[in-house]
């Protein structure tokens, strides 16, 4: 399911990336966020994916639902149904009360025109689980529309075996001692690292691009990172406030 545009930059500003959509200004990981975004010009919109106990799709972050909603318990111990009645949204502000947890068929559906999808497959998932999750993304007409990308090198795997042939992008937590090795051997077309560690090691940017793999660090939201970021050429910015970095990029 190839995303049409070319994610390596050519020249230009980096892609904003919305993480988990407009999380400054709305809950994260919820429709009003990503609403926000595209509202605030973001082509692209992040999230992460994960099943519940009766493997519906939906979208949060943590491994349970403490934080962000109503409820407690684990994500995958609790039915569709239930993490349905949840609301996601008064811990960010009351205003929000009553907002659920998105399915990824929700946020599919909006996925309309120049609209993109950064998709984090969170968590580990059996093969059949993925094969679900393309299957709603192909159901949905979205092919074109998706990337995928994971922390985990087995999903990622098991990932490659179902779309032997489409882009995904390796997330990682620290850089690993050969990055371009790391990519070929899962067949990974971006390298995501957090901003942090991009930023001790700034030549690695040029080293990946070198190899035809582009660079999309995270969690970005320092003015002088974006600068940074940019003059180092990544492809992509990840951050909590696409609003504020858009502004920046135009002034």
């Amino acid at each position: 399911m190839p995303v049409t545009e070319p994610l390596l930059r050519d020249g230009g500003a980096p892609l904003v990336i919305a993480h988990r959509g407009a999380s400054a200004v709305a809950p994260e990981n919820t429709m009003p966020a990503f609403a926000a975004a595209w509202r605030a010009g973001a082509q692209w919109v992040e999230t992460d994916v994960q099943p519940s106990a009766d493997d519906v799709l939906v979208l949060l972050h943590d491994d349970d639902v403490d934080r962000t909603t109503d409820g407690t318990g684990d994500v995958r111990a609790l039915t569709g149904a239930t993490l349905a009645s949840l609301d996601a949204g008064s811990w960010f502000d009351p205003s929000f009360a009553g907002t659920g947890i998105p399915t990824l068929a929700d946020l599919l559906a909006d996925l309309t025109g120049e609209r993109r999808l950064l998709l984090e497959i969170k968590g580990d998932h059996s093969s059949g689980q993925l094969g679900s999750m393309v299957q709603a993304i192909t159901a949905a007409g979205a092919q074109d529309r998706v990337f995928l990308q994971s922390f985990e090198v087995p999903v990622l795997r098991r990932l490659r075996a179902i779309l032997p042939d489409d882009p995904i992008g390796l997330l990682v937590e620290t850089i690993g001692d050969d990055p371009i090795a790391d990519c070929r051997d899962l067949g990974a077309v971006t390298y995501n690292p957090d901003v942090t560690d991009l930023l001790r090691q700034p030549g690695l940017v040029a080293e990946l691009h070198a190899a035809g793999i582009a660079v999309m660090p995270w969690i970005v939201n320092d003015p002088d990172h974006w600068a940074t970021l940019t003059d180092l050429g990544v492809d992509a910015i990840i951050t909590d406030d696409p609003a504020a970095l858009l502004a920046w990029q135009g002034a």
